[in-house]
């Protein structure tokens, strides 16, 4: 069993670099990246935004409710709008690319498997990665990028809201202590957050596609399997590249 785990993670591992390399190479399918782009940023927008909102206002209330107890009530807009950018708004972004667009790219990469076209392809000599996999992963990670702004704003408006009409906070201090604490840098790291976990998502779906077991059942544990597996290494990288961040960039007046 572990000697199986080892090599479905090499194989994944393996996947990855294939992919870095065949992004390079030409021709580029283009018209397939915006066919994907759209497609997934159609099923994520609107979800993303929805879902946004429940996360800035549990964030604000209960960033506020700690700050009351504290005697910090300034800091609150700071200390929320930070959480919403660096934690809640990458890992929504994730989730909703996993389970959204990338069991939908599973699905398709893996009915084409059991139909035998991937082989056909081999067969012709184009390569089912550059063909198929390098637009997918590109189009996640795009769509990552572009959404995890859209989550963050609408995650920020919303923690705004409940904070000032129904914890009774000021918006000049609400957006003092934001400008006070917040960084440049801190926008990076949830973009690059951000991208990371477009490319691992895009890459979990696509390997778990190419490789369906059983017929048409199969492909099904494929997309359950892919999501699963997503999600356990979305929350592991998070928290390496929080761990990271947090050692190499000091926090705003420390």
């Amino acid at each position: 069993m572990i000697l199986g785990a080892l090599r479905q993670t090499g194989r994944l591992f393996a996947l990855a670099v294939e992919v870095g390399r065949a992004i390079f190479k030409r021709p580029f399918q283009f018209r397939e990246f915006i066919e994907q782009f759209w497609f997934i940023a159609s099923v994520t927008i609107l979800p993303g935004a929805l879902v946004s909102i429940p996360f800035g206002a549990v964030i604000a209330l209960q960033v506020g409710s700690l700050t009351q107890q504290l005697g910090a009530q300034s800091f609150t807009g700071g200390a929320s709008v930070l959480a919403v950018v660096q934690q809640a708004s990458p890992l929504i972004v994730a989730l909703l690319i996993a389970g959204a667009g990338g069991s939908a790219i599973c699905a398709d990469l893996g009915s084409r498997a059991i139909r035998e076209e991937l082989d056909a392809m081999r067969v012709m000599g184009v390569s089912p990665v550059q063909r198929l996999v390098v637009p997918r992963v590109l189009a996640a990670m795009g769509v990552a990028v572009l959404l995890n702004g859209l989550v963050s704003v609408v995650g920020i408006l919303g923690g705004y809201f409940f904070n000032v009409f129904l914890q009774d906070g000021t918006p000049g201090a609400y957006l003092s202590s934001f400008s006070a604490l917040a960084q440049l840098p801190d926008l990076y790291i949830s973009e690059l957050k951000a991208l990371v976990f477009g490319f691992i998502a895009g890459i979990v779906a696509a390997y778990r596609g190419l490789n369906p077991r059983g017929g048409p059942k199969g492909v099904g544990d494929a997309v359950n399997q892919s999501v699963v597996i997503t999600f356990l290494l979305l929350f592991f990288v998070n928290m390496v590249m929080t761990g990271g961040y947090l050692q190499l960039v000091p926090p705003k007046g420390g």
